[in-house]
């Protein structure tokens, strides 16, 4: 006799499942490297740790102005034509050039403590960003933990799926046996031939929901390779870390303001817009600032060395006699020129500085600095407004999950005691069954059922898990202890 031709892609379907299973080319990941490996890799998660080093930089800033700024400047230049002669103060047609250079520092001594409120508005600004970063971390984390349920329960239904089949195969040769000796009638071997086929279709089923589960869970980590990634078959707990009765909403909720990253951050910012607020009032106070400069030049010009009298024109009118008219002459003596002195000479020579205070009190300036107060301050109420909204959704969020946590607990326990009740249920039929007292369709719609309370049981376990691992992750305990 020819096998069925279902029969025959089932065993083939198995012996590939099975092919993979024990394949040792193909890793087998943990919830810890799934959760390790998501974070690692996320995007969103990159960017929000170079929002950290931003704000780390904004801090550097922060810090430096508390300390005093130091420049040097320097220049060089060729000056040709009608310029001053440096060394005698007369116009001449000339080439000359002159370097100069010097350093220059400056500090600030008050401006409205705005430095200091500067420094604290980083240092909060580093905080947001990584309570940011841990509510993205625990929320990727979340996602994974889901994921990794689901095809944990897949497989859980592909468990369950292939001993049913095979009781239904061993019905099937059963019954055969006893349509062949003539007890039972043809049409009983024909409901469990269907029967059968209907078992392997449902084993196909479940077994494309493993697939598509792992697919699921790869993209979610963003793997490329699906037919290469599998997860370790990991005992689940089923009892939760807290116990529903002991704990009511409100001891959740009270528990969550202290721990949930999204509460911290919407805490923190409302203390940043306190710091603007100091620093747009700072921006109205006087400013209040040190310098010091230091200069000095050198130039390649001739310098004067003496003087004598000019052999050209020895002597010059400097004046008359009242009296009589006559001249007054007087000796007529010129600047004698030397070669320039050498660089550092000059430059030692040619050295000046200068420093004091510098006071700058805002009058007027076209209500920018007012404005900018009442700006911070309408941020300042926005930001209070935005932690009232996050405590509301949070309470509202923990409302949600703890009823749900509730239903899903009460729903386990009925499918529970309804697998329970259809295992004790189909043991009766099998025997039954098996003397020839129950027909095969009697037969097939008790299994049916056994079915169907297995498939719901196992959904209503793995709901369980995940929807009481979403409350205690709410009342704070660590995603790593989850």
């Amino acid at each position: 006799m020819k096998a069925p031709l279902s029969l025959i892609l089932f065993f083939s379907f198995i012996l590939s499942v099975q092919s993979q299973e024990i394949n040792p080319d193909i890793k087998k990941w943990t919830l810890r490297e799934c959760v390790d490996y998501a974070i690692e890799n996320n995007i969103s998660v990159k960017q929000s740790e170079n929002n950290i080093a931003l704000a780390e930089v904004d801090k550097r800033a922060a810090i430096g102005n508390f300390i005093p700024n130091l420049n040097f400047n320097s220049s060089a230049a060729w000056n040709s034509g009608l310029t001053t002669d440096v060394t005698t103060g007369v116009l001449i047609n000339q080439t000359t050039q002159t370097t100069s250079g010097g350093l220059s520092s400056g500090v600030a001594i008050y401006r409205g403590l705005r430095n200091q409120n500067e420094l604290r508005r980083a240092e909060l600004s580093i905080l947001a960003s990584q309570y940011q970063l841990d509510k993205m971390k625990d929320d990727i984390s979340l996602f994974v933990i889901n994921g990794y349920l689901e095809v944990l329960f897949s497989k859980e239904a592909v468990n369950v799926a292939i001993p049913q089949v095979e009781i239904t195969q061993e019905q099937l040769e059963r019954t055969r046996q006893l349509v062949e000796a003539g007890t039972l009638p043809r049409g009983d071997l024909l409901d469990v031939e269907a029967t059968l086929a209907n078992d392997e279709q449902n084993l196909i089923i479940t077994q494309n929901r493993v697939r598509l589960a792992k697919i699921s869970l790869a993209q979610l980590l963003q793997l490329e390779d699906f037919d290469n990634f599998d997860i370790a078959n990991e005992e689940i707990e089923t009892l939760p870390l807290i116990n529903l009765p002991e704990y009511s909403v409100d001891m959740i909720y009270e528990k969550a303001l202290e721990t949930r990253n999204e509460i911290k951050v919407a805490q923190t910012n409302i203390e940043i817009a306190e710091s603007d607020v100091k620093l747009a009032k700072g921006a109205m106070q006087p400013t209040l600032s040190g310098f010091y400069n230091w200069n000095s030049r050198y130039s390649d010009r001739d310098r004067v060395i003496g003087s004598a009298i000019d052999p050209d024109n020895p002597t010059v009118v400097i004046g008359q006699v009242e009296t009589t008219g006559d001249n007054v002459i007087s000796p007529n003596f010129g600047p004698v020129l030397g070669p320039a002195d050498d660089f550092f000479s000059q430059i030692n020579d040619n050295k000046g500085s200068a420093f004091g205070l510098s006071l700058q009190i805002p009058i007027l300036n076209g209500f920018n600095a007012s404005n900018n107060v009442r700006r911070a301050k309408i941020n300042f109420d926005q930001q209070k407004y935005q932690l009232e909204q996050e405590e509301l959704d949070l309470e509202k969020i923990i409302h949600q999950v703890y009823t749900d946590a509730v239903g899903a607990l009460k729903l386990y326990d009925a499918t529970k005691r309804s697998l329970e009740a259809r295992e004790v249920s189909f043991e009766y039929a099998q025997e039954r069954f098996d003397v020839g007292v129950l027909n095969s369709f009697d037969y097939s719609q008790i299994k049916n059922r056994l079915v169907t309370a297995n498939s719901d049981f196992l959904r209503a376990k793995y709901d369980f898990i995940f929807r009481v691992k979403l409350l205690e992750y709410y009342y704070g305990i660590p995603v790593d202890n989850l």
